[in-house]
């Protein structure tokens, strides 16, 4: 289907990734906003939504697991397969020495570089001061679209004093009808659909799309092979 995602009467699935620790969380509060007026488009609209955030604060233990291990455990490995179920994301981080939280990204580093190929993504940032307002584009913005993601071109950022300015509700406002219209444009499906087989994927374990039916995987090659017991042929014009 390449049609917009709503098109089927499905419950449109928006995840929020929140990397806010302390509590209250400015981070959290900010994913909130950003999410309720998302979902408030959607609704003018009569598109059924549904809202999942995944809290990174009490995954942080499992995260750190998870990057020396080299494979998620089971909390983390939940949070993963909910980001990858997810039409689009929040993604929100607090800003520390003018660099993305370190929980934020490594959680980003263990997911598969496929799981979310042109999902919509609004990128938010909190900070204690405004010299930090441009980590959410010069240092999110890069990272999702190595992720193949498709951002959308508001993102947000909320120091001390914009938290009772108006100008921080038109951007939230304006990010929020940029998710929507991504969204009912369908163009993140069509182009899943369209290009999967084009990419090239150094992962593929979480991502939806990458399902294979047992006539398209290769039961001859040499690693198939050795897991049913053969062995390796021998290199040609050799016995």
């Amino acid at each position: 289907m390449t049609g917009s995602p709503h098109d089927d009467g499905d419950t449109l699935r928006l995840v929020a990734l929140n990397a806010g620790v302390s509590d209250p969380s400015s981070t959290r509060m900010l994913v909130d906003r950003i999410a309720q007026k998302s979902l408030d488009q959607l609704a003018a609209r009569s598109i059924p939504a549904s809202l999942s955030v995944i809290d990174l604060a009490p995954l942080a233990v499992d995260v750190a697991k998870a990057m020396v291990a080299g494979f998620p455990g089971e909390k983390v490995q939940a949070a993963i397969d909910t980001l990858a179920r997810a039409d689009a994301i929040i993604a929100a981080t607090p800003v520390y020495k003018a660099g993305m939280s370190g929980l934020f990204k490594s959680f980003i580093d263990l997911i598969d570089n496929d799981l979310i190929i042109a999902k919509p993504v609004v990128l938010a940032a909190t900070a204690g001061t405004a010299r930090h307002a441009m980590v959410a584009d010069e240092q999110m913005r890069p990272l999702f679209a190595f992720l193949r993601a498709m951002p959308v071109p508001t993102s947000i950022f909320a120091a001390p004093e914009d938290w009772g300015s108006p100008d921080l509700g038109v951007r939230i406002d304006r990010a929020a009808i940029e998710l929507t219209q991504l969204l009912l444009s369908g163009v993140g499906r069509s182009i899943t659909n369209a290009g999967w087989q084009g990419y090239q994927h150094q992962f593929d374990g979480n991502a939806a799309q990458a399902e294979r039916t047992p006539g398209e995987v290769n039961f001859d090659s040499d690693l198939m092979r050795l897991a049913a017991g053969g062995s390796l042929r021998s290199p040609a014009g050799q016995s």
